[in-house]
């Protein structure tokens, strides 16, 4: 790939689009920037043979990955919260301990309380960005 070619990101088993990139060059190498990710609604993409992790792709079936995965979504806000009840002396100490238990625990343990903007009511928890279900008597 060169600086400036387009890019169809895909998970494999069976073949799915997860992003559109384009190359750049960062210092001597080459990274990819995402310029429209369907992370979570991949788009089917068993036409495509793949023969390695960087594989040619032919622009007419860039093409039609393309038109698969169609417009994008009109963007909106989302709140997002993590909310951790912490115990400490000052309000600088909580904060620390904050960041401390972020960087610990992490996105697989912490849950993310996610609402679109103006409709708090409707806020679901997400964990590993998964919905993910806090209430305890459902469990059963």
């Amino acid at each position: 790939p060169h600086p400036g070619d387009p890019v169809a990101v895909l998970a494999d088993s069976p073949p799915r689009l997860v992003a559109l990139g384009r190359v750049n060059r960062i210092g001597d190498g080459l990274v990819v920037t995402y310029i429209r990710r369907a992370f979570d609604e991949p788009v089917p993409a068993e036409q495509v043979g793949v023969s390695g992790p960087v594989s040619p792709l032919d622009p007419v079936v860039y093409g039609q990955l393309v038109d698969r995965l169609g417009p994008p979504a009109p963007r909106r806000t989302w709140l997002v919260s993590l909310d951790l009840p912490i115990e400490a002396d000052t309000r600088a100490e909580a904060v620390r301990l904050f960041w401390s238990y972020v960087r610990e625990l992490g996105p697989g343990e912490l849950p993310t309380f996610v609402s679109p903007s103006g409709d708090e009511l409707a806020m679901q928890a997400f964990v590993l960005g998964a919905e993910a279900n806090q209430d305890p008597e459902e469990d059963d």
